[in-house]
């Protein structure tokens, strides 16, 4: 457990609760209104309660999760031996970066609508695919790679548009980041249900793969031994991941599908 890891539960346990503020609000409103209007305008103001009741229902069990998970980070802080601070080496570049991934659940309420799956630019990516993606220019001192959600690709301007279904925690609205990047900024993740199409990366390969409960991506080298199945996890050693009181760097295990090749003239 992480001072960063606590941090980021603690971002979410708030931004959670001031959306469940305005829900609240919202319900508060329509039952004033419920006074005030004829019968004939009564079920459509409960139908649009009903939607609020479910939102907040939603909310309500995210909080909890939330907060379960939080306290299990704060718990982490107080063991003896654990990490209290500098857990990574660029925490202070990476802050914004290291967003906590969402459970299937979350993903499913708070991700954006189904979108049709045509593949484009002969790429095998379909509007609705997780990709991994840089979002910072060619010559950036830092290269940043996040995982977006892909919305559609635009053939007049031959570029993707995608969305970084993390809220923008810089922003008030909360907002998901859009960006419009072409191909060369693109990497198409491993298809989780077809091992077969993940490439096989041997011990000492360098690889780009996302860090673990986060979706942000940080070159890696593979270590030893080497997998049985193709569909088994990588274990790798994230570049400048070190850990106060241990000797090297932490071996960190990351699914097939999160792990890509690392593009040439990457920098980090």
């Amino acid at each position: 457990m992480t001072l960063e890891g606590a941090n980021v539960q603690l971002k979410e346990l708030y931004r959670l609760r001031k959306e469940q503020e305005t829900v609240i609000k919202k319900i508060n409103r329509f039952h004033a209104k419920l006074s005030q209007v004829g019968p004939e305008q009564v079920e459509k103001y409960y139908d649009q309660l009903r939607s609020h009741y479910a939102k907040a229902k939603v909310l309500a069990e995210s909080e909890a999760s939330a907060s379960s998970l939080c306290m299990e980070q704060l718990a982490g802080l107080l063991t003896p031996g654990q990490i209290t601070v500098n857990g990574r080496k660029r925490a202070d570049a990476g802050d914004q970066k290291r967003k906590r991934m969402k459970s299937d659940a979350d993903s499913s309420r708070l991700s954006s609508p189904t979108f049709p799956r045509t593949p484009v630019a002969n790429s095998g990516i379909v509007p609705g695919d997780q990709v991994a993606a840089r979002v910072t220019a060619d010559d950036a001192e830092n290269h940043e790679w996040i995982v977006v959600k892909v919305t559609r690709y635009d053939r007049d301007t031959n570029k993707y548009e995608v969305i970084d279904e993390e809220p923008d925690d810089d922003a008030e609205s909360g907002q998901q980041r859009k960006y419009k990047l072409p191909a060369s900024c693109i990497i198409p993740f491993p298809k989780k249900a077809d091992a077969s199409s993940a490439p096989e990366f041997l011990p000492g390969s360098q690889v780009l793969a996302v860090y673990p409960h986060t979706t942000a991506l940080y070159k890696a080298s593979v270590v030893g031994p080497h997998r049985k199945k193709r569909s088994d996890d990588y274990l790798l050693e994230f570049d400048g991941d070190e850990e106060e009181g241990t000797d090297g760097l932490p071996k960190r295990q990351v699914s097939f599908y999160h792990v890509v090749q690392l593009p040439d003239g990457h920098r980090q």
